[in-house]
Formats: C-alpha cells, sequence, structure tokens
C-alpha cells in the first residue's frame, strides 16, 4: 500500500498521480455510487495527512445531501449557494479555503476545521455533488491538492460509465 510519507517527501502532483492510481483500481469494475463513495473517502482520509473530514455529498433537487465520509458526523443538507459546498457548486468551481472563519456563510459543521477544499464532481456535463475535504489546519490546501483532487474527482466520476 502507498505510504502516506509520500506526501512529505515527494512533491505533491506525483502523490496524487498514485493516489490517482490506486482509487482507480479500487473503482475498478464497480458501478455502486455509495460503495465508490465509501472507498474513495476512505482512501483520502487514510492517505492525506492532516485531514479532519473527506467525504462527499450529492446534489439531490436544489440541494446537497451527505453521502459516504470520513470524520465527524456532518451536516446532512446544504442548500445550493449556501456554504463552501453549496458556493462551489453555484460557481460550477472548485473552492479552495485557507481560513473557513473568513469565508462568508461558512458552515461549521465541526468547529475544528480552519481550512477547506470543495471539488465539484462532473458526469456528462451535469454537477451530480461535490468532494469535500476539511482540515485543521489554516492553509492546509494549496493549487496541487486542488489539482490532484479534481483529478479524484473524474476518475470517480468516471466510475458511472464503465
Amino acid at each position: 500500500m502507498f505510504q502516506t510519507a509520500l506526501i512529505e517527501t515527494a512533491d505533491k502532483p506525483e502523490f496524487y498521480r498514485v493516489l490517482a492510481q490506486q482509487l482507480q483500481a479500487f473503482l475498478e469494475g464497480e458501478t455502486d455510487t455509495v460503495a465508490n463513495a465509501a472507498n474513495a473517502s476512505a482512501l483520502m482520509f487514510q492517505m492525506m495527512p492532516d485531514l479532519n473530514w473527506a467525504g462527499f455529498y450529492f446534489l439531490k433537487d436544489d440541494e446537497l445531501v451527505l453521502g459516504p465520509f470520513q470524520g465527524k458526523p456532518a451536516c446532512v443538507r446544504i442548500p445550493v449557494g449556501r456554504g463552501v459546498c453549496g458556493t462551489a457548486v453555484n460557481e460550477r468551481a472548485s473552492i479552495l479555503v485557507e481560513d473557513v472563519h473568513a469565508f462568508p456563510g461558512h458552515i461549521a459543521c465541526d468547529a475544528a476545521s480552519r481550512s477547506e477544499l470543495v471539488v465539484p464532481i462532473r458526469h456528462a456535463d451535469e454537477i451530480i455533488g461535490v468532494i469535500d475535504l476539511d482540515s485543521p489546519i489554516p492553509s492546509r490546501f494549496d493549487q496541487d491538492d486542488q489539482a490532484g483532487i479534481e483529478r479524484l474527482a473524474e476518475v470517480f466520476a468516471a466510475s458511472f460509465r464503465q
């Protein structure tokens, strides 16, 4: 199994390249969304240092509904346009927040969270949900993390087409 220490000793693009390969191997031949989201959230939570939450929200009508995750219990429903997750869907773009306390309308599910990265998941040009990562470390995420998680979102979405 790939070692978490690689993110500290090697460059992040390589870490995420290997992580995407691992996720692809876990999802190979499986089309069940819940099973795939469960394995993806567990993989991210175990392999990425300094996370206190890693998981999915899926778009149903005009709100995001909690999917599989690792971490403390979370908000179950988030309206599109609210919080970091809802804003990412509304803007149809990834959002990297260095300090969640400075993000207008941040929804605090875990008071220990200080930074957040939300990446939309697209299938057939439609946003079907988001990958949400939280950290207790301010400025935990950077552009390499964003690019890496965007790649994981692509791998996850591809499991719908198998």
